[in-house]
């Protein structure tokens, strides 16, 4: 167990990044948040912070050295950054599951060896492979996604017919991608499981996503499925931690089909935006759990405290946050990001039902 008063080195210093430091702080935790954007909204809300380079090693031995455990809040840091990291001290969850969620194919493929299913996928480096990735998947609607670095509907492309194969490969940057058959979904769902070091693990209630031009829009909990369908979505969040001996969260996105089957979409090892309606619905927020996850605490209960609704604020939306301010069912949360710009998550509503 790391004890209270200890540091906990958080690597990126978005907004999940800020929210687990504020959670980290209830719990008795400091933070050091090691970020090269010297506006890292989480730099507002930590004990210390250092500002450089994902490379830099010598900054990276230092912070290691400053700090008892470290974690981190997105994907995009180098793999070889955290091997490097842990080699002087404890890093939760491993870099093992960064180095599978880090890229699309990798991913898909231990999703499916560990016996659970996936939309159809094959890899793609070149526009043959396309072609011949295309005619494996059974053609029809597919999508396109880079497989490393895209997010929030960044790097995709939807292929319609097989006549816009060559354009699209052409016209973009999809020199390592991944091609997906098109799920014609009847909702998507999203299961956040905390596992700790001595592998008992614990799952939220399952949320129900809505996406608008790629980014989260909204999540409510309880989803609206049955309780067969959730308890499915928690085994395999579950089975999927256990199998990538994982210290920290697990969130896992799902397609349901209209047939009643839960499909594996994306994952994270990390806090996700679908979660971050347990900040003012559930017993314990899935920051805090993440917290004491990492740090070797008991788990907090996760039991539903409000039916709530999560709005994204997404770009200039912010502006309009004013407006809730009095609301007692609006829990508004701002993220704290220097330069508004279209596309950009600046904080959420928690609307509770």
């Amino acid at each position: 167990m790391i004890e209270k008063g200890s540091v906990i080195g958080i690597i990126g210093g978005g907004q999940l990044g800020r929210m687990t430091a504020e959670a980290s702080a209830k719990l008795g935790y400091k933070t050091h948040i090691y970020c090269p954007d010297p506006d890292s909204p989480a730099f507002q809300v930590s004990d210390l912070h250092t500002i450089a380079s994902y490379e830099d090693r010598d900054s990276l031995e230092k912070f290691a050295d400053s700090v008892d455990v470290i974690t981190f809040e997105f994907e995009n840091i180098p793999f070889d950054t955290l091997k490097f990291l842990e080699e002087h001290a404890n890093v939760r969850p491993n870099p093992k599951a960064l180095h599978i969620t880090q890229n699309r194919v990798r991913e898909k493929s231990f999703v499916n060896d560990i016996g659970i299913k996936t939309a159809d996928f094959a890899a793609v480096t070149s526009l043959s492979e396309l072609e011949e990735g295309y005619k494996k998947i059974g053609e029809g609607k597919a999508i396109i996604k880079t497989c490393e670095l895209g997010y929030d509907g960044k790097g995709q492309a939807r292929i319609e017919n097989a006549s816009q194969i060559k354009e699209i490969w052409e016209g973009s940057d999809f020199s390592n991608a991944v091609i997906e058959k098109f799920v014609p979904f009847e909702k998507e769902v999203s299961a956040i499981v905390a596992r700790g070091e001595d592998g008992k693990s614990l799952c939220f209630p399952v949320a129900e996503n809505m996406h608008k031009d790629g980014i989260l829009d909204t999540s409510k909990v309880p989803a609206n499925i049955s309780k067969e369908l959730e308890e499915k979505a928690k085994e395999i969040a579950t089975k999927m931690a256990d199998e990538m001996d994982l210290i920290g969260l697990l969130a896992v996105e799902f397609f349901v089909t209209k047939e009643g089957e839960l499909l594996v979409n994306e994952m994270a090892p990390r806090p996700h935006n679908s979660g971050h309606w347990s900040m003012d619905g559930c017993e314990t927020s899935q920051f805090e759990q993440f917290v004491r996850a990492v740090c070797g605490l008991e788990f907090g209960p996760v039991g539903i405290t409000n039916k709530v609704e999560m709005k994204n604020l997404i770009g200039f939306d912010v502006e309009k946050s004013q407006e809730f301010i009095g609301d007692k069912q609006a829990k508004l949360h701002i993220y704290g990001k220097k330069e508004t710009r279209k596309g950009r998550k600046m904080g959420h509503i928690n609307f509770i039902k």
